[in-house]
């Protein structure tokens, strides 16, 4: 008798992805069950394509992505629900005037009428010491509280697997570390993007992609020495003529 497919976790199936005619992802078969798990490489080698891919913002071209049993892409129902994203710009992520509207969105997205979702919105950032962001412009706030906004809209859906783009890129010190106790606390399984090695080392997995392909996968004490150097190696080069995007 065959074994059960797996439905806990994300798992990728030679999933690839090509965008206008250029491979960027190559037979990814994967299966990421940590809590913890970093994705690291260099700009241009995939890192956000394989973000997105999780999410279902983009479908694979050739294999199949299941989060949790559901296809991201093909049932975004079930997307919002089970993965929140945590993108590296807050102002790619922000669409309402005021920081309430903002968290109100995604309630309203997964069916809470706007009276109970504006009211869950007040109720969680008082609740986080922030009420007075209710009513404030998102445009006021600084880049470091627009971010900490997309998270508190993130989290408010209670979503099981939250995915971090370049989550402490912008940030002055004081926010990145305030940021990155509140994530350490979270029990969601958190999927966290970068190309920063000290911002996944506490990981309890690391993937590290090159060119499309996984280089390396294993704990970050295997795989975080071996980058740096690596990294090292070729920033003592001229060129960066092998990145193509």
């Amino acid at each position: 008798m065959p074994p059960e497919p797996q439905t806990s976790g994300i798992v990728l199936d030679h999933a690839a992805v090509t965008l206008t005619g250029r491979p960027i992802l190559h037979d990814l078969t994967l299966a990421l069950t940590e809590a913890r798990i970093g994705i690291i490489g260099r700009n241009g080698s995939g890192k956000t394509t394989f973000l997105r891919l999780i999410a279902g913002l983009i479908a694979p071209s050739m294999g199949t992505v299941r989060v949790d049993g559901f296809d991201p892409a093909a049932d975004r129902r079930s997307a919002l629900a089970g993965l929140g994203i945590l993108f590296q710009n807050p102002d790619h992520q922000i669409l309402f005037p005021t920081g309430e509207e903002e968290l109100a969105f995604g309630l309203r997205q997964q069916g809470r009428t706007t009276d109970d979702a504006l009211r869950a919105a007040r109720e969680a950032l008082a609740a986080d010491g922030r009420a007075h962001w209710g009513a404030v412009p998102t445009s006021a706030l600084s880049q470091g509280q627009r971010h900490y906004l997309c998270l508190l809209s993130v989290l408010l859906m209670q979503p099981r697997t939250i995915l971090l783009d370049e989550p402490f890129a912008g940030l002055d010190l004081p926010t990145k570390l305030r940021l990155a106790r509140r994530l350490a606390a979270l029990p969601q399984r958190l999927i966290t993007i970068s190309h920063d090695p000290a911002s996944v080392a506490q990981a309890d997995r690391v993937l590290w992609i090159e060119a499309g392909r996984i280089h390396a996968d294993g704990p970050p004490d295997a795989i975080l020495p071996a980058f740096t150097a690596e990294m090292v190696r070729i920033g003592e080069r001229d060129s960066d003529t092998d990145i193509t995007g």
